[in-house]
């Protein structure tokens, strides 16, 4: 399809994408003649790049024009839409024609439902660190697509040690790939546990050692986080993702539910399977004490807002939280 849309905010691998897409579509050999790439501060970007479309390539290979984080993509004047109406039907096969926006495109726009009806459209969005079962899809997946081969627990331990991170995946995996030129066998867990740079610490296993009530281990996992550049509102947001979900599960065993299939769906949890482990994991903690986390947390999100000092106004309340859990 020659008119393609990328959006998100994982950055890198959006930038991936591109790259692929770069490979796919030039000619190394004319791609200097036959690459354009237009930012949002150029006046009339999005006509500058219809014009650059419509235009037939030089030498071999195809056309690509890329409109970077292009302004119509959230406010489209009515001059702009009616020559993209007219012209995006029209765009040659011999030109792919690139958007990209970290943003979601305004979906009230007549743009993006003519994006939505002539463009191949796809998504690239961080996935939440408390989406295991998602993050864990995403490894496998990506290992795949690089031709990298991984045992069970080797899959398991890259998924713990990389998380949500995909410029670090995509790194590791580079890495092992080139380890597995000299092998046929997958790789096995004791290979990549030598190979791949991990750091053990994150937002998940704050949330548990906050759940057994550990403060010291907590706040040492604070400060790892935090010193690895770990956005405050995110740490955050994993920890209320984290909370929500053993309440909705606490809830849910509380009031007699029994059936893993409802009370995964209830949670919003992907793999009923999950529940089993969930329910260890609360095993020892009430519901009275569940219900006075969230408010708590909530709290806090509150004063990250409106500015306070992340650190310790982080660390003030995962003491309160682990007296909480300890009580």
């Amino acid at each position: 399809m020659p008119i393609v849309l990328y959006w998100g905010d994982d950055d890198f691998a959006l930038e991936e994408a591109v790259k692929t897409l770069k490979e796919k579509t030039l000619d190394p050999n004319w791609s200097s003649f036959n690459f354009d790439r237009i930012l949002p501060d150029q006046p009339d970007g999005a006509i500058q790049g219809l014009n650059q479309a419509m235009t037939q390539p030089f030498g071999m290979g195809q056309r690509l024009v890329w409109l970077v984080e292009s302004p119509v993509l959230q406010s489209c004047p009515e001059t702009v839409l009616a020559e993209l109406e007219r012209t995006l039907p029209q765009i040659p096969e011999t030109t792919v024609l690139l958007w990209t926006s970290s943003s979601k495109p305004n979906g009230r726009l007549k743009l993006t439902k003519l994006l939505q009806k002539y463009a191949d459209i796809q998504e690239f969005a961080v996935i939440p660190p408390w989406k295991t079962e998602q993050i864990e899809a995403q490894v496998r997946q990506i290992a795949k697509d690089r031709g990298v081969r991984l045992s069970r627990p080797a899959g398991d331990f890259l998924v713990e040690a990389i998380g949500n991170n995909t410029r670090q995946l995509y790194g590791e995996l580079e890495k092992l790939k080139l380890y597995a030129e000299n092998t046929t066998e997958p790789l096995s867990l004791e290979i990549v546990e030598r190979l791949v740079t991990t750091s053990t610490q994150n937002s998940l296993q704050l949330a548990g050692s906050i759940r057994i009530g550990d403060t010291s281990k907590s706040l040492e996992l604070l400060q790892d986080l935090i010193n690895r550049n770990e956005a405050p509102l995110k740490i955050l947001a994993t920890l209320v993702g984290q909370f929500r979900t053993w309440l909705w599960v606490k809830v849910l065993l509380e009031s007699g539910e029994r059936d893993d299939k409802t009370i995964a769906a209830c949670a919003e949890i992907a793999n009923p399977k999950r529940i089993y482990f969930l329910q260890q994991e609360i095993r020892n903690l009430s519901l009275s004490k569940l219900l006075k986390t969230l408010p708590l947390l909530l709290e806090t999100e509150t004063q990250l807002k409106r500015g306070q000092e992340p650190l310790s106004t982080l660390q003030t309340s995962i003491i309160e939280l682990c007296e909480i859990c300890q009580s």
